[in-house]
């Protein structure tokens, strides 16, 4: 297949693009700053501004499937504003492209953890990932309402970060609006493994207009 990825040298970003070369996918990675990049014949890097809409719906005519792991910086003071505006315009560029299939990543903040109440929302969720966490919630709100894309939106395992050290399984288990435990009550996921379950539903396909998750 060919693939867009959009947030190609980001934590996820970096993980999910060796996980599609390793399938022989030929990629269109775009960032920020590709300069920092390796060469691989399957790859062609694209420096695009996502907030030029018509220039990435150019970069986007003609792939199979566009996958963004765009992030705004956790330090950015604007976090909220810029996610939310930025996931909205990258949504616009992909439908102005042409291309059918969305998959869009992200955060664990929008889960359900009881019936009605987001993690999001509960007194232990940490104040410094806040800002980030409502704006993917509110961007999910407003991509519920996408009609004419194949969109899925993939909130990762509660706790996904670069201490998680368990590498590349290759196994997991998926679910859709509750997190995902294991027998000790965490939600859990490599960043590697979060990559192979990105890299089958590009493959597979298996969740259309709709959100999953995926843990141990």
């Amino acid at each position: 297949m060919k693939i867009a990825l959009i947030g190609s040298t980001g934590f996820v970003g970096k993980a999910l693009l060796q996980e599609l070369v390793n399938r022989q996918h030929q990629i269109v990675a775009i960032a920020r700053n590709p300069t920092i990049a390796s060469e691989n014949p399957l790859i062609t890097w694209e420096q695009i501004d996502i907030n030029q809409v018509n220039d990435l719906a150019q970069v986007l005519q003609g792939v199979d499937a566009v996958i963004s792991s765009f992030n705004a910086g956790w330090t950015n003071p604007n976090l909220y504003h810029d996610f939310l505006e930025g996931s909205m315009k990258i949504q616009e560029a992909v439908k102005k492209s042409g291309v059918k299939r969305f998959i869009t990543i992200g955060g664990a903040g929008s889960l359900f953890i009881a019936p009605g109440l987001q993690l999001v929302d509960t007194p232990e969720f940490p104040q410094e990932y806040y800002a980030g966490a409502t704006a993917a919630r509110d961007y999910l709100t407003y991509l519920k309402n996408e009609k004419a894309l194949d969109w899925a939106f993939i909130s990762p395992a509660i706790e996904m970060h670069p201490g998680i050290t368990s590498g590349r399984t290759g196994q997991y288990r998926l679910g859709l609006e509750n997190p995902v435990f294991d027998s000790n009550q965490r939600s859990i996921l490599s960043v590697e493994d979060l990559a192979v379950v990105i890299a089958d539903e590009v493959e597979q396909a298996k969740h259309h207009q709709m959100r999953f998750t995926a843990a141990y």
